[in-house]
């Protein structure tokens, strides 16, 4: 699937990262369960521990007792070229776009060579000209994500962006695993819209559905979520992760309230359109006891009681005073047919 083939709304991302730990079977699974959710992208990231990293590499998060070193963690987790196209023709055929983010030139020139429809940018590599120019020049689109950086960091690359004019997305993310609701900067959205004239996105690290729903009400191009299969697994991500399962959940509340913003509802129409379903659920006047003839009606006299097919509820005191020119029996709903001003003369039948 191509960025060009999605429909013009908010394009949902399931970011596997490195939650398959190197089981090739995993990143499969990830990817099915993905589609199965309903979303239009599946995106990974791609490691290679010798163009990367160093041994001296601090851990962000000491999570992994079978791996010495973040160096070794890479290594271990890594696929082969031929695994990763063969990761990128199942997602193709499950009908989703197919991302990973580079974290080096090389790893870059590998996903170039496997065929992806654009590019995620962490924001830790904005620095990584070699790598950011490489990827510029293929021409593809550019997700960049913000958390690290600052305005003047934002301010360099898309200028570099724009120069090469690849289309963009930004996407407002904080980098906190899992990210606390006072910190998602939702308000930084429309910010990033306004400052930079391009499309806008959410990269959440929360572990709930709460801030992709939020920012869809005001309007975003993209949503990048974290996925795991259960909050069981194994992990320094898993915290910040949705389950597919709710992931399902978080895609149909973005096309429920996508399908809500895209629908103003008219609201004499509507009320044109329920009156059916008015008239079930109001009450019409009916007379309270059994009445003869001729009977000057008094306010006890009468009574509300559904449907509301009759002479409307609003309209009680109106009767008051009108006579009966017919006979009527206890609960019979009174018609405009049914009564008749008064005579000057005041009469209540027993």
């Amino acid at each position: 699937m191509s960025f060009e083939d999605r429909t013009p709304r908010c394009m949902v991302i399931g970011e596997v990262a490195q939650a398959h730990d190197g089981s090739l079977g995993f990143a499969h699974a990830y990817i099915d369960a993905i589609a199965a959710a309903g979303a239009d992208a599946v995106k990974f990231q791609t490691h290679i521990a010798e163009a990367e990293s160093t041994p001296g590499e601090p851990w962000r998060v000491r999570f992994s007792p079978q791996d010495a070193s973040r160096f070794d963690y890479w290594k271990r987790t890594a696929f082969t070229e031929d695994q990763w196209l063969g990761l990128k023709r199942h997602a193709d055929d499950r009908g989703l776009a197919f991302l990973s983010s580079p974290f080096s030139l090389e790893a870059a020139q590998m996903l170039q060579r496997i065929g992806v429809p654009g590019w995620k940018i962490a924001s830790g590599e904005f620095n990584n000209l070699q790598t950011l120019d490489f990827v510029l020049d293929t021409g593809l689109p550019i997700l960049l994500s913000t958390g690290m950086s600052n305005y003047e960091d934002i301010d360099r690359a898309v200028e570099r962006i724009k120069a090469h004019g690849n289309a963009l997305t930004l996407f407002q993310c904080t980098t906190a695993y899992p990210c606390p609701p006072g910190k998602i900067g939702l308000n930084l959205i429309p910010e990033l819209r306004r400052r930079y004239g391009c499309a806008v996105g959410l990269s959440d690290h929360s572990g709930t559905i709460f801030p992709g729903l939020a920012a869809t009400t005001i309007g975003i191009e993209a949503l990048e979520v974290h996925v795991t299969m259960s909050r069981e697994m194994f992990g320094p991500d898993v915290p910040a992760s949705l389950t597919t399962s709710e992931l399902k959940l978080l895609v149909q509340g973005i096309r429920f309230i996508e399908t809500m913003k895209a629908s103003p509802v008219d609201k004499q129409q509507a009320a044109a359109e329920a009156a059916l379903m008015r008239n079930l659920f109001s009450k019409s006047v009916v007379v309270r006891g059994d009445l003869p003839a001729g009977t000057i009606l008094l306010e006890d006299d009468l009574a509300l009681r559904k449907p509301g097919t009759g002479i409307p509820a609003h309209r009680l005191q109106e009767l008051i005073g009108c006579r009966l020119l017919r006979s009527m029996a206890s609960g019979e709903m009174l018609a405009e047919s049914d009564i008749a001003p008064a005579a000057t003369e005041s009469y209540h039948a027993a």
